[in-house]
């Protein structure tokens, strides 16, 4: 028997609370007409297994009458309350190398294509013997995949860094690379703001990057629209990944660019944290960000984000 292919997400009406939804060809279906218990996606998460196999069966026959036109909803982030944000960056090969060459990370003297051919070797030992760069971001700075984002007065030079999500729906610790595709509920898109001139901390220099005060503002993390379930994400090591703004193209990646891939990354980050149910993995960020262009966020700019499959995201700065 085949299933049919649903996502996840939250929902509200104008004036009513938030509820957890599956969307079937663009009809929304309240999740708690098969699972009164579980008030929200968080709590869908927490019991994935079995939460999984009853989604599926209302996806397969829902009722006549009780969906309504996902257009007739407001869409919020669609894990709610949120998880933890655990981030990776500097992930995508094409992405460090572009930066290597553009701020001559590298001999003073070299050609750009010597400084390609250096970061190329450089990011190829890191993917055999390094590690992932990861960090945590805070979840109360994610925001909805169609709600504005008002860029903060705090710093400058307000960036874009459209990401996979990878959303955990079983409690990853200690587990291996060849475990840990077991312990994703599904896929999501993220894009994971940055404050550039914030990132530096030139007073302590030994301190390196400050991640804390460079994506955490609210808003810095528009998620969703949806999380679609891993058993519809056929190979999420091969999904386009594309922002456009004010509609032209500025990024332009697949997730098969990664340096170090999903796997990887839960297993690494599973060893220095637990991950729960609900938290969220963003995977870094493919090439053309606002830095590569020297062209950052201005109040009235809109981005227009869409992963393969997994929907598509509309933000406008304020």
């Amino acid at each position: 028997m085949s299933t049919t292919p649903f996502s996840l997400g939250t929902f509200a009406e104008a004036t009513g609370s938030p509820f957890p939804g599956i969307v079937v060809d663009g009809k929304v279906y309240d999740t708690r007409t098969v699972l009164p218990e579980a008030a929200t996606t968080r709590d869908l998460l927490a019991d994935w297994e079995a939460a999984l196999e009853a989604l599926q069966s209302l996806a397969d026959a829902p009722e006549a009458g009780l969906g309504r036109p996902v257009g007739d909803l407001r869409v919020l982030a669609p894990v709610q309350p949120p998880g933890q944000i655990i981030a990776a960056g500097a992930n995508y090969r094409e992405h460090v190398i572009q930066i290597t060459v553009a701020h001559r990370l590298g001999k003073a003297d070299a050609t750009p294509e010597e400084l390609r051919e250096q970061a190329a070797r450089e990011v190829d030992e890191r993917r055999a013997n390094g590690d992932p760069y990861v960090w945590v971001g805070a979840p109360s700075a994610i925001n909805g995949p169609y709600d504005d984002v008002v860029l903060p007065s705090l710093g400058e030079n307000h960036d874009w860094e459209l990401e996979l999500g990878v959303i955990i729906g079983r409690e990853a610790r200690e587990v291996s690379p060849a475990e840990a595709l077991d312990h994703v509920a599904g896929y999501t898109i993220c894009n994971d703001m940055t404050t550039r001139s914030l990132v530096p901390r030139p007073e302590i220099p030994m301190m390196g990057t400050d991640w804390m005060r460079s994506k955490n503002q609210p808003g810095f993390y528009p998620t969703g629209p949806y999380v679609v379930p891993a058993r519809f994400v056929s190979d999420p090591q091969d999904l386009d990944i594309t922002l456009k703004l004010n509609g032209k193209v500025m990024q332009k990646g697949n997730t098969g660019d990664m340096i170090f891939d999903i796997a990887s990354l839960i297993s690494y980050a599973s060893h220095r944290l637990v991950l729960q149910p609900g938290d969220m993995l963003i995977t870094g960020s493919p090439e053309g960000n606002g830095s590569h262009y020297g062209r950052f966020l201005r109040a009235g700019d809109v981005m227009e984000s869409e992963i393969t499959g997994l929907g598509t995201q509309r933000t406008v700065c304020s």
